[in-house]
C-alpha cells in the first residue's frame, strides 16, 4: 500500500506542519506544543472556549473544524491515538476566556484518559472549568440500553457543530454543554467497510476483508463490526444502514434531521451520491423531512473504502445551530 510520505515516524508532525503553512489565514501552532492548534478566528459574542481533538488520519476531522462557528482549538494525537494531555491543556490555556472550555472527543479508552487528565489539570493547575461531552453516535458498538458504551464516529461532526454554534451564541458553559449533550443524543451513525487502510509505520492493511465482501458496522479505526458477507448493490447497503439506525432512534412523519453520508477515505463522492440518494428516498417514504444534507469526506479513516450515514434528530434548536455559519479551513457554510 503505497504511501506519499517521507520517513513514516515523521507523518504527523509533517501533516501539521504543512497544515498550518496552508492554512496560515486561519490557523497558529502554539510555542508550547507544536500538537496544539488554535483559530485566529473567533465570534465576538463568544465565551466559552471549544476544543476539540483526536488520533490523526481522519482529516479533515479534526483539524479541519478549527476556525469560525466551530472549535476554538484541536489537539493532534498519533494515528489512530489520542492526544496525550500536554497539547491538551496547551489549547485550553490559549483558549480560555475565563467562563470555562468545552471538551468534545470520541468514546474512546485513550482520549477518555486524556482528556480527563487534561481537565483536571486544568482545573487544578489554572483554575479553568472544563466540561467534556463525548461522541456516542455508533449504533454498531453496544445496545441501545449501553449507549454509553457507544464509539464516536462521523456523528462527531454534528456535535462540533451545535456546540460551536452555541458558544457563538453566547451562551454560558452550562447551556453550551446542554446542545453538545443534545446533539449527541439524538445523533445516530451506522457504517459499512469496503477495504482496509494501512498505517505508514506498518504498511500493512488494518483488517482482512475478501473482494467481494462488505463488513456492516465496522469502526474508523477497524474494529470489527456485526456482521460480515456479500458486498451488495448501493441501494440495498442504504437501506440496512438506516434500518439500523431508525431501530435504534424511531422517526415518525413530519420530523426533521440533518443527515450526513460521510466517506472513508477512498470512497469517490459518485457513490456517496449514490447511497445519499435511497437514504433521501427511505426518509421522504417515511414523511421525514431532510433539513440539511452533507455528502463527502468529513471523518475518513486514511484511505479506508466504504461509507457511513448518521441521521440528527432536529428540534427548533438544533436547526439554528445546524443553520448557523461556518468559516473553518476545511469546511465553510455560508
Amino acid at each position: 500500500m503505497k504511501k506519499l510520505v517521507n520517513s513514516p515516524v515523521d507523518v504527523v508532525e509533517e501533516m501539521i506542519e504543512g497544515y498550518v503553512m496552508a492554512h496560515s489565514d486561519y490557523m497558529s501552532q502554539l510555542p508550547t506544543n507544536k500538537r496544539s492548534l488554535v483559530t485566529k478566528k473567533t465570534d465576538k459574542n463568544r465565551k466559552v472556549g471549544v476544543l476539540i481533538g483526536g488520533g490523526s488520519g481522519h482529516e479533515p476531522g479534526f483539524m479541519g473544524y478549527v476556525g469560525q462557528g466551530m472549535a476554538d482549538g484541536v489537539a493532534v494525537g498519533n494515528i489512530f491515538a489520542s492526544p496525550s494531555p500536554d497539547p491538551i491543556l496547551e489549547v485550553t490555556k490559549s483558549i480560555d476566556q475565563g467562563s470555562g472550555v468545552a471538551f468534545l472527543f470520541g468514546n474512546y479508552a485513550g482520549d477518555v484518559m486524556n482528556f480527563g487528565m487534561a481537565a483536571e489539570s486544568a482545573d487544578l493547575e489554572e483554575d479553568i472549568e472544563v466540561r467534556k461531552a463525548l461522541g456516542t453516535d455508533d449504533v454498531a458498538s453496544a445496545p441501545k440500553e449501553e449507549k454509553e458504551k457507544r464509539r464516536g464516529i462521523a456523528g462527531e461532526f454534528f456535535i462540533f457543530k451545535a456546540t460551536g454554534a452555541a458558544a457563538d451564541f453566547g451562551y454560558e458553559l452550562n447551556d453550551v454543554m446542554r446542545v453538545a449533550e443534545k446533539a449527541n443524543a439524538q445523533t445516530r451513525s451506522m457504517g459499512v467497510g469496503l477495504t482496509p487502510c494501512s498505517l505508514p509505520q506498518t504498511g500493512e492493511p488494518s483488517f482482512e476483508i475478501g473482494d467481494d465482501e462488505m463488513e456492516i458496522g465496522l469502526g474508523h479505526h477497524g474494529e470489527p463490526g456485526i456482521e460480515k458477507g456479500k458486498l451488495e448493490s448501493a441501494d440495498r447497503v442504504a437501506e440496512r444502514l438506516v434500518q439500523d439506525i431508525l431501530a435504534d432512534e424511531p422517526l415518525t412523519g413530519g420530523d426533521e434531521v440533518a443527515v450526513l453520508v460521510n466517506g472513508l477515505g477512498s470512497t469517490p463522492r459518485m457513490e456517496l451520491y449514490i447511497v445519499y440518494r435511497r437514504v433521501q428516498q427511505l426518509l421522504n417514504e417515511l414523511g421525514i423531512s431532510i433539513y440539511r444534507s452533507y455528502v463527502g469526506d468529513y471523518i475518513t479513516s486514511l484511505e479506508m473504502g466504504g461509507c457511513s450515514v448518521t441521521i440528527m434528530k432536529l428540534d427548533e434548536e438544533l436547526k439554528q445551530t445546524v443553520d448557523h455559519p461556518v468559516d473553518c479551513p476545511m469546511f465553510v457554510q455560508r
